[in-house]
């Protein structure tokens, strides 16, 4: 079992079109998550600045913001610049090309991700593993943490991860047989981390599969927590 636990992607707020909880602290509890790393679902799916603006009054060293950052020229960004997301002391930002309408690997966006100098978390649905291998290349360092991977494109995924070595994967998804054994042989478990995608995606699994997995206990406690620390 992991000494500690870090849920490196979990939603708070409403969800539209489905009966969730707002506060996930209950079912951290249950499941022995210590720490999550949480986006405001109203950031997600209407209103970036609105969800963004919610998740920053969170005061609870328990759940760590990760806000939503909309790269645009004036007037179609949220928020209206790089600076202003450096005066929030966040440590991680996630992006949604897909949802939002950006180029991820368009000037544009390139500035602002030079310019933040942070790291940033990317649902694997909103991009692709060719679009992440040009972020990549055109911004050497960037560290990029992959959401949702799924199990069904490993074969992409390793590609990815073997050219992009500031590339990190969460584990939530991966939930084919030794899937995650498979990866850390590859790239060691520093590179892997552990998040559900809850509440709208299912938390128990990852957790059991988390307790399950068939690695020696310092590279559980890697995946659990240790990996999420070095990427942050």
């Amino acid at each position: 079992m992991p000494k500690f636990v870090i849920d490196a992607h979990r939603l708070i707020g409403p969800v539209p079109f489905d009966d969730l909880p707002a506060d996930p602290r209950a079912e951290m509890d249950r499941l022995g998550i210590d720490r999550a790393c949480v986006t405001h679902a109203l950031s997600l799916y209407s209103d970036p600045q609105a969800g963004n603006d919610a998740l920053l009054r969170l005061d609870d060293p328990r759940l760590v913001p990760v806000p939503v950052v909309v790269p645009g020229v004036p007037g179609a960004s949220a928020p209206a610049a790089p600076a202003e997301v450096l005066q929030w002391g966040v440590r991680l930002v996630r992006l949604c090309p897909e949802r939002h309408r950006f180029d991820l690997t368009g000037p544009v966006a390139l500035r602002w991700l030079a310019e933040l100098g942070l790291p940033v978390a990317i649902d694997l649905d909103e991009t692709s593993p060719a679009a992440l291998r040009t972020l990549a290349a055109r911004l050497p360092g960037l560290r990029v943490l992959v959401l949702n991977p799924g199990y069904r494109g490993l074969r992409a995924l390793a590609e990815l991860m073997a050219e992009a070595p500031d590339v990190w994967v969460e584990i939530g998804t991966v939930n084919t047989q030794r899937g995650v054994e498979w990866l850390t042989g590859r790239f060691g478990a520093g590179r892997l981390v552990f998040g559900t995608g809850a509440p709208v995606a299912d938390d128990c699994g990852p957790r059991f599969l988390l307790d399950h997995l068939d690695l020696e206990p310092a590279d559980v406690d890697l995946i659990a927590a240790g990996s999420l620390g070095r990427l942050l």
